[in-house]
């Protein structure tokens, strides 16, 4: 079921990120996760429409332990296997913020997808929110996710923000063919970020 929630901006969601790691970190230091999403971006610091906050965890057990830190906040949803069978679920509700804590099983040796296969966890940052440093997914995977989904209205202001702040071109182009996008996208991008300085995409080395 969902529940929506208006448009957040920055302040709004790191506030609801800072209580959810002041309320999880550090009895829930072990569990790897990653923050994805559209919120992910919002922290990259790319204007766009945000809804709610997505973390994205490995195993099931990290979202049972995720959910029993957060038990003094409402629960949306209880932790559960979803009907496909392919993601574990929770959903949450920190300082009015809905916050969603999630598997993605799917096999997959890719790493350039956000959610599946080896993305989210090799290609991210530690950015800083309050006084915590999240692990983000790097924004070329987000920029893929949301090409994928033709949502221009979230991908075009993370074209604009790579324009300034740089991008790996190479790795975008090469996941909009993993993704079976048409090679007219792919020259559109090229055309739109063929000019913007090149930066490695994000790895291991940041943490």
């Amino acid at each position: 079921m969902s529940h929506p929630s208006p448009t957040l901006d920055r302040a709004r969601f790191c506030s609801a990120l800072t209580a959810f790691l002041d309320q999880t970190m550090p009895a829930c230091a072990q569990v790897n996760y990653r923050l994805v999403g559209t919120g992910a971006a919002l922290l990259h610091g790319v204007s766009l429409p945000v809804a709610d906050m997505d973390i994205l965890v490995k195993e099931r057990s990290d979202v049972d332990a995720l959910g029993a830190a957060l038990a003094p906040f409402p629960c949306l949803e209880p932790p559960t296997l979803l009907p496909h069978g392919m993601q574990y679920y929770a959903n949450y509700q920190i300082a009015g913020v809905e916050v969603g804590i999630s598997t993605v099983e799917l096999a997959s040796d890719v790493d350039t997808s956000e959610t599946v296969g080896r993305g989210p966890w090799e290609h991210y940052l530690l950015l800083p929110c309050g006084h915590h440093n999240v692990p983000t997914v790097a924004l070329e995977l987000r920029l893929i996710t949301e090409l994928y989904r033709h949502r221009p209205d979230r991908s075009q202001p993370i074209i604009q923000h790579l324009q300034t702040h740089g991008c790996d071109l190479g790795f975008i182009l090469r996941g909009l063919v993993a993704a079976g996008l048409p090679s007219a996208l792919q020259d559109d991008l090229r055309r739109q970020l063929g000019a913007a300085p090149y930066q490695a995409i994000a790895g291991p080395a940041h943490e």
